[in-house]
């Protein structure tokens, strides 16, 4: 058995070639009650509104007068408890519980143990916050098992190969600034912002008292009164929140409010259909979860886990670079890649980011070139910077979710990386490159920003009755006085009134797993 790779649930590959063609991957969902994790199966109702990014509201039910009948906009079925206490409040948090899962998991199913001892973490999205967390707790964890402190047996030391991060939001200061800057100034000649809306929100970032003053506060207040990430300390929650607040009405809310282009993908219309959310119905199919063994219904998104997370103002804890930096110089390699075309998690913070990573080797990776990502002798996928273990790849024509978009540039970053090859072309073993002295450098121009990008047409919109936010309001208004003409989840026109609510056509079975 080789390599194990660990892809949490966003960073799933799609079309393309497999990511599991030479290694083996492991999909984990979590933290608690996301996907098909839970604590205690519990009888739910779901309806689906059109709320963007939060489509759903969850009720407690009791099913013990008979299960109310279904229709497109209300659903029923079996979730995990939605208890807050039952899950994770922060990227802390969950490291240390996924710490805790992987030891049970070896410690259970010792065949599953690669050979090699190999693992590697690949995270997509708030997986720029999961990643760095995870390996470095994983790291940390090593050391104490090395050491004593954790003694064995059952204590599985566990050999960290690489953390990959697609299109993470990785810092909230290089990211929130990454939201004025992207939605004025980017490679595809869009504009979200008009120059007073840009200006405004610079202005609201770093004047005296602004959103950054404020951030740089909450960490101050994070590393003296909440250093292990308890998120227990109000004074230091609430003040954390608002920096949140500020730098978030100044930018995203100004883009999602009057931009109407895209979140994940700013050449596409707000109501984006790409990629289609067909799994959303997939996963939730009676013989689906009767395969896999599960006794709850597949959770998109998770109101509890959110809540924690919000209400401890995760985001705008500091530490991730901190982390990484201490992932470099323990000999884990990084390799970042960016769709260029994403809003939610731009390139240009995730560049930020990159170069601000306080490790021993950052000046050289900041002062490294630009090459291009070679996919064939004609082809090139994006603009990559490496220097040693460190890389960060600009990808071409690719929204939020990389692999979607351009999975063979995506396929070979990722085998690139395990492998230990240069990302720029594959051909360079970078451990022998290390063991003749030197250090691997890409060579090019400092930046990107020379290389712009056609806008391509976007895809034909859409409304999948899981994802109201890709619908048009004549759409859901069809939806919801029940004159929705629907198949397979998906919305074909309009038909006359049957009842009130479309129901479930025969083509489609009830999502009830009780």
């Amino acid at each position: 058995m080789g390599q194990l790779h660990i892809t949490l649930t966003w960073g799933a590959a799609d079309g393309g070639q497999s990511w599991n063609n030479e290694v083996n991957v492991l999909y984990l969902d979590q933290p608690n009650q996301v996907g098909y994790s839970y604590d205690v199966p519990t009888n739910i109702t779901t309806r689906v509104i059109d709320q963007r990014f939060f489509g759903v509201d969850v009720q407690h039910a009791d099913f013990s007068q008979g299960v109310p009948p279904q229709i497109l906009t209300f659903l029923v079925g079996t979730t995990g408890s939605q208890k807050l206490t039952h899950t994770a409040n922060s990227t802390t948090h969950a490291a240390v519980a996924l710490w805790h899962f992987a030891q049970t998991w070896f410690e259970e199913f010792p065949h599953y143990k690669p050979k090699d001892e190999q693992l590697s973490l690949f995270t997509e999205s708030y997986g720029g916050h999961y990643g760095p967390a995870i390996v470095s707790h994983f790291m940390k964890q090593n050391a104490l098992i090395a050491n004593g402190t954790i003694p064995g047996p059952g204590a599985h030391y566990l050999h960290l190969n690489t953390l990959g991060i697609v299109n993470g939001c990785i810092d909230e200061e290089a990211q929130t600034r990454a939201y004025a800057t992207f939605a004025w100034n980017n490679t595809y000649g869009i504009k979200a912002f008009t120059e007073q809306q840009y200006e405004h929100a610079i202005y609201e970032l770093d004047r005296k008292d602004g959103a950054f003053d404020k951030l740089r506060e909450c960490r101050r207040l994070q590393r003296t009164l909440d250093p292990n990430d308890h998120g227990h300390v109000e004074r230091v929650s609430s003040y954390c929140l608002l920096a949140i607040s500020e730098g978030a009405n100044a930018t995203q809310a100004v883009y999602l409010n009057n931009s109407g282009h895209g979140w994940f993908d700013v050449t596409h219309p707000a109501t984006d259909s790409f990629p289609p959310p067909y799994a959303y119905g997939f996963v939730n199919q009676h013989w689906v979860l009767k395969a896999l063994g599960v006794p709850v219904k597949h959770t998109f998104v998770s109101r509890a886990v959110s809540e924690n997370f919000q209400a401890t103002a995760d985001m705008a804890r500091g530490g991730l670079l901190e982390d990484i930096a201490y992932i470099l110089e323990h000999g884990v390699r990084v390799a970042m890649m960016f769709g260029d075309r994403d809003y939610a998690c731009n390139w240009i913070g995730g560049e930020e980011a990159s170069i601000r990573v306080p490790w021993k080797l950052q000046r050289h990776f900041d002062e490294a070139g630009y090459t291009p990502l070679v996919l064939s002798p004609r082809h090139s996928g994006g603009l990559t910077r490496q220097y040693d273990n460190m890389s960060f790849t600009r990808v071409y024509q690719a929204g939020h979710m990389v692999p979607s978009y351009q999975p063979e540039a995506a396929y070979e970053i990722f085998m690139r990386a395990l492998k230990g090859r240069d990302i720029a072309t594959g051909t360079i073993d970078l451990q022998q490159v290390s063991k003749s002295g030197e250090e691997y450098s890409t060579k090019g121009p400092r930046d990107t920003w020379w290389m712009k990008n056609d806008v391509l047409p976007a895809p034909a919109s859409e409304c999948y009755t899981f994802d109201l936010g890709r619908c048009t309001e004549e759409e859901i208004g069809w939806i919801s006085d029940g004159t929705a003409a629907v198949t397979d989840l998906i919305v074909v026109g309009k038909e006359e009134r049957l009842s009130h609510g479309a129901m479930i056509n025969r083509k489609q079975q009830p999502f009830v797993e009780l």
